[in-house]
Protein backbone atom coordinates (compact mmCIF):
# COMPACT_ATOMS: atom_id res chain seq x y z
CA UNK A 1 0.00 0.00 0.00
CA UNK A 2 1.18 3.63 -0.35
CA UNK A 3 1.23 6.39 1.83
CA UNK A 4 -1.41 8.81 1.05
CA UNK A 5 -0.83 12.77 1.55
CA UNK A 6 -3.34 15.50 1.04
CA UNK A 7 -2.17 18.65 -0.19
CA UNK A 8 -4.65 21.50 -1.82
CA UNK A 9 -3.10 23.85 -4.27
CA UNK A 10 -2.69 27.37 -3.28
CA UNK A 11 -1.59 30.71 -5.53
CA UNK A 12 2.11 30.00 -4.77
CA UNK A 13 2.08 26.78 -6.19
CA UNK A 14 0.65 28.22 -9.81
CA UNK A 15 2.53 30.14 -12.65
CA UNK A 16 0.55 33.59 -14.38
CA UNK A 17 -2.39 30.66 -16.03
CA UNK A 18 -3.20 29.70 -12.38
CA UNK A 19 -1.66 25.87 -13.18
CA UNK A 20 0.66 24.31 -11.15
CA UNK A 21 4.12 25.31 -11.64
CA UNK A 22 6.07 21.64 -13.15
CA UNK A 23 8.79 21.91 -10.43
CA UNK A 24 6.21 22.32 -7.82
CA UNK A 25 5.26 18.72 -8.00
CA UNK A 26 9.05 17.64 -6.55
CA UNK A 27 7.75 19.90 -3.51
CA UNK A 28 4.67 17.85 -3.42
CA UNK A 29 6.52 14.79 -3.63
CA UNK A 30 9.58 16.07 -0.96
CA UNK A 31 6.34 16.39 1.63
CA UNK A 32 4.85 13.10 1.23
CA UNK A 33 7.90 11.76 1.38
CA UNK A 34 9.43 13.15 4.09
CA UNK A 35 5.95 12.32 5.85
CA UNK A 36 6.06 8.65 4.83
CA UNK A 37 9.26 8.64 6.53
CA UNK A 38 7.88 9.68 9.65
CA UNK A 39 4.91 7.56 9.53
CA UNK A 40 7.63 4.60 10.03
CA UNK A 41 9.45 6.43 12.99
CA UNK A 42 11.88 7.74 10.49
CA UNK A 43 12.53 11.49 11.32
CA UNK A 44 14.81 12.98 9.43
CA UNK A 45 16.12 15.42 12.15
CA UNK A 46 16.21 12.93 14.89
CA UNK A 47 18.07 10.47 12.17
CA UNK A 48 21.05 13.58 11.83
CA UNK A 49 21.15 13.70 15.38
CA UNK A 50 21.69 10.67 16.32
CA UNK A 51 23.29 8.86 13.71
CA UNK A 52 25.10 11.73 11.28
CA UNK A 53 23.45 10.31 8.42
CA UNK A 54 20.91 11.97 5.86
CA UNK A 55 18.74 10.94 3.24
CA UNK A 56 19.55 13.41 -0.35
CA UNK A 57 17.75 12.72 -3.67
CA UNK A 58 20.40 11.81 -6.07
CA UNK A 59 17.88 11.36 -8.56
CA UNK A 60 14.30 12.54 -10.14
CA UNK A 61 12.11 10.91 -12.97
CA UNK A 62 8.85 12.73 -13.55
CA UNK A 63 6.31 12.35 -16.09
CA UNK A 64 3.66 14.93 -16.48
CA UNK A 65 0.32 13.56 -17.39
CA UNK A 66 -2.36 16.39 -16.79
CA UNK A 67 -2.33 19.86 -15.48
CA UNK A 68 -3.52 21.16 -12.16
CA UNK A 69 -5.09 24.16 -10.88
CA UNK A 70 -5.67 26.60 -8.14
CA UNK A 71 -7.80 24.96 -5.59
CA UNK A 72 -7.23 21.32 -6.35
CA UNK A 73 -7.20 18.45 -4.20
CA UNK A 74 -4.42 16.39 -4.30
CA UNK A 75 -3.11 13.22 -2.96
CA UNK A 76 0.21 12.62 -3.38
CA UNK A 77 1.59 8.70 -2.47
CA UNK A 78 4.69 7.42 -1.68
CA UNK A 79 5.52 3.90 -1.49
CA UNK A 80 9.17 2.06 -2.27
CA UNK A 81 9.43 0.64 -5.16
CA UNK A 82 13.61 -0.77 -4.01
CA UNK A 83 16.05 -0.43 -1.47
CA UNK A 84 19.90 -1.22 -1.78
CA UNK A 85 22.31 -0.87 0.95
CA UNK A 86 23.09 2.92 0.44
CA UNK A 87 19.77 4.37 -1.33
CA UNK A 88 16.43 3.85 -1.76
CA UNK A 89 13.90 4.24 -4.91
CA UNK A 90 10.19 5.73 -4.24
CA UNK A 91 7.91 5.88 -6.51
CA UNK A 92 5.40 8.48 -6.21
CA UNK A 93 2.25 10.17 -7.42
CA UNK A 94 0.06 13.06 -7.45
CA UNK A 95 -3.69 12.46 -8.21
CA UNK A 96 -6.74 15.23 -8.17
CA UNK A 97 -9.34 13.96 -6.44
CA UNK A 98 -13.00 15.47 -6.04
CA UNK A 99 -14.04 16.49 -2.77
CA UNK A 100 -17.81 16.80 -4.02
CA UNK A 101 -18.20 13.04 -5.09
CA UNK A 102 -15.41 10.38 -2.93
CA UNK A 103 -17.03 7.88 -5.35
CA UNK A 104 -15.56 9.23 -8.42
CA UNK A 105 -11.66 7.76 -9.20
CA UNK A 106 -8.90 10.14 -8.69
CA UNK A 107 -7.48 11.81 -11.97
CA UNK A 108 -3.70 10.70 -12.20
CA UNK A 109 -1.89 13.95 -13.09
CA UNK A 110 2.36 13.22 -12.17
CA UNK A 111 4.34 10.33 -11.80
CA UNK A 112 7.55 10.15 -10.53
CA UNK A 113 10.42 7.46 -9.37
CA UNK A 114 12.79 9.60 -6.96
CA UNK A 115 16.25 7.90 -6.05
CA UNK A 116 17.51 9.20 -2.02
CA UNK A 117 20.79 8.14 -0.85
CA UNK A 118 22.28 8.07 2.49
CA UNK A 119 25.07 9.88 2.90
CA UNK A 120 27.31 11.24 6.18
CA UNK A 121 25.68 14.45 6.67
CA UNK A 122 28.94 16.30 7.50
CA UNK A 123 31.66 14.91 4.34
CA UNK A 124 28.56 14.26 2.23
CA UNK A 125 29.84 11.32 1.22
CA UNK A 126 27.57 8.01 0.48
CA UNK A 127 27.52 5.75 2.84
CA UNK A 128 25.65 2.53 4.12
CA UNK A 129 21.56 2.78 5.34
CA UNK A 130 21.87 1.64 9.06
CA UNK A 131 20.57 -1.53 9.22
CA UNK A 132 17.89 0.13 11.95
CA UNK A 133 16.27 1.90 9.18
CA UNK A 134 16.26 -0.37 6.37
CA UNK A 135 14.20 -2.63 9.02
CA UNK A 136 11.66 -0.20 8.72
CA UNK A 137 10.99 -0.69 5.36
CA UNK A 138 9.92 -4.58 5.64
Amino acid sequence: MAFEFPIRVYWEDTDASGRVFHVNYLKFFERARTEWLRSLGIAQQNLREQTGGIFVVTSAQLEYLRQSRLDDQLIVTAKLQSAGRASLTIEQQALRINPEDPSQEPELICTGFIRIGWVNGTTMRPTRIPNHILEQFS
